[in-house]
């Protein structure tokens, strides 16, 4: 029996507030952009299969988080058990730039002593005559931080797939790799109930460390 995926990832996806996350995330998992969106009260969830090589899906598990402060104690509990997340910020918005540092650091102490790979996000690339942020600096934080930087559009459905599908490639090698050390006992990656351990060899091209990917038995 085919395997319907082979392993579920779990996103986050932070920042400000106002600068597009649920957007972007509803572009990616439902192909519509909402022209009214309300703001996330707490935390919500989506999901969507990605193939990022022939025959070879992976679940995304996103959670939309919520970007005003009056909710950080609810979203902070999220971040533990991520394995990806992006990190949005608004190009027509410059303090939502200068924000990045600080949710990158807040995400980093609450994974502690595991991480998370991050791509930033500079959000609203439609928006051009009105950018605050320019790709160059961005491209220099990204770089500052080991992330790679990506411009999007939800309202033009610009780099939207790349985003996440280039997130989840990345995530993949780190586990194909086995650089990737995932928290045991938590739910980060999961692995098919169909696949079996040996697929899994064949489909990382290396032993399984049962230390570093914890799998799951339903």
């Amino acid at each position: 029996m085919e395997a319907i995926w082979l392993y579920q990832f779990r996103l986050i996806v932070i920042g400000d507030s106002t600068v597009g996350k649920s957007c972007l995330i509803r572009r990616f998992t439902e192909g519509r952009f909402a022209q009214v969106s309300d703001p996330t009260v707490g935390v919500d969830f989506f999901s969507r299969l990605v193939e990022i090589e022939p025959g070879k899906r992976i679940k995304l598990q996103i959670w939309d988080t919520a970007g005003q402060e009056r909710f950080r104690s609810i979203t902070r509990a999220y971040y533990r058990n991520s394995v990806g997340g992006l990190l949005l910020f608004d190009i027509t918005n410059r303090r939502s730039f200068q924000n990045v540092h600080d949710w990158l650091e807040e995400a980093r102490s609450h994974v502690q002593p595991h991480s998370i790979v991050f791509l930033l996000v500079g959000h609203k690339c439609d928006l051009e005559p009105q950018r605050q942020v320019t790709r160059q600096e961005a491209e220099k934080l990204a770089g500052a931080y080991g992330m790679r930087y990506v411009e999007t559009s939800a309202r033009d459905a610009i780099n939207v797939e790349h985003a996440f599908t280039e997130l989840t490639k990345d995530i993949f090698q780190l586990v194909r790799s086995s650089r990737l050390k995932i928290q045991c006992l938590s739910q980060e990656l999961k692995l098919s109930p169909v696949q079996s351990l040996a697929s899994l060899a064949m489909a990382t091209a290396g032993p399984i460390n049962l230390f570093i990917i914890k799998i799951f038995c339903t």
